[in-house]
């Protein structure tokens, strides 16, 4: 598989942006075509997807994926950022909270909740991020956003103030405000000390590799010896469809088929997109179901080059809501 049509799985190490780390595999690949699937912010580390190529359209799927963390706070202290790299803005003696406290409180933050974004984060309004607007002293206010924690659990309580959570939540959810938040409940305040992604959509942390490793690799010509992911295993997590040569040809031209040449699988027609592949096991296209009975493409893969900009990478990232 050509390294220009891969995923790559990066362990991104603290004090870079994601797309430090996307500049970086560009230069050292030199192709234009790669983004993320997922932003992460300079304090934090841990699984970032690198698109490349044709691989960059599946950004889309990995950013509306679902995320895992592991996060340590300090309670007693918010910050204007709502981590470590921000400034105090207000203090609270958190001796008072005990382990079971933080316990109780946790509840209040698990399944659907409405969550308000950080002041300093990359959503933007009027074409500016809202951080523009926090570091000219005129904060955006915004309205809750609807997210779900899927688990929340306590995994260390090293009091008086410190913890560490494990989290699994949507897209969308910010890992600062819920920490700033759970402060809030408890009365003291909080932020958020260290934060490091363990799992994106499929990508877990021990298929990742260190930026310096995936640099090296390529700068040395040994990216055999990198674990690069195939297009459709990288939604391995989506029902997948072989069909035949016909049907693929239609598919990727863009002429109209009917849903029962991808499928006949009832279950297909739930929300869920399907992956349609080739004989060869190639992704064709990421496709659903119509309400007239065709197949809606979402994206179509394998017919030639698509020019996809940063801007335009950019873009979706910040539409799908940076986790962090």
């Amino acid at each position: 598989m050509s390294l220009a049509d891969a995923v790559l799985v990066v362990d991104k190490p603290c004090g870079l942006t994601s797309f430090d780390v996307v500049r970086a595999i560009r230069r050292a690949t030199g192709t234009r075509r790669v983004g993320h699937g997922g932003t992460l912010d300079p304090l934090a580390s841990g699984v970032l997807p690198i698109c490349l190529g044709e691989a960059t359209k599946l950004a889309q799927f990995l950013l509306g994926a679902d995320k895992e963390y592991e996060v340590t706070l300090r309670l007693g202290i918010e910050t204007d950022t709502d981590d470590a790299d921000g400034a105090p803005t207000a203090t609270e003696d958190p001796r008072a909270v005990d382990e079971a406290a933080v316990r109780g409180a946790l509840g209040r933050f698990r399944g659907a909740i409405q969550q308000v974004p950080p002041d300093y984060s990359a959503l933007k309004r009027e074409g500016r991020p809202l951080y523009a607007y926090a570091r000219a002293g005129t904060p955006i206010v915004i309205a809750p956003r609807s997210v779900v924690v899927h688990a929340l659990e306590l995994t260390r309580f090293d009091g008086p103030g410190a913890l560490g959570l494990r989290v699994h939540c949507s897209k969308g959810t910010y890992i600062r405000a819920l920490a700033r938040d759970l402060g809030r409940v408890l009365g003291v305040g909080a932020h958020v000390t260290t934060l490091r992604r363990t799992r994106s959509g499929p990508f877990a942390l021990d298929e990742a590799r260190p930026l310096t490793e995936v640099i090296s690799a390529i700068s040395e010509d040994r990216v055999s010896d990198l674990p690069t992911v195939t297009p459709a295993n990288t939604l391995r997590h989506l029902p997948q469809r072989t069909v035949d040569a016909e049907t693929a040809r239609d598919l990727r031209i863009g002429r109209r088929v009917a849903w029962d040449r991808v499928t006949t699988v009832p279950t297909d027609v739930a929300e869920m997109p399907v992956c349609v592949l080739d004989g060869a096991g190639a992704l064709v296209a990421v496709a659903e179901r119509r309400p007239d009975g065709l197949a809606r493409t979402i994206r179509v893969f394998g017919r030639g080059p698509e020019t996809i900009g940063e801007k335009s990478i950019e873009k979706s990232v910040q539409e799908a809501t940076p986790n962090g």
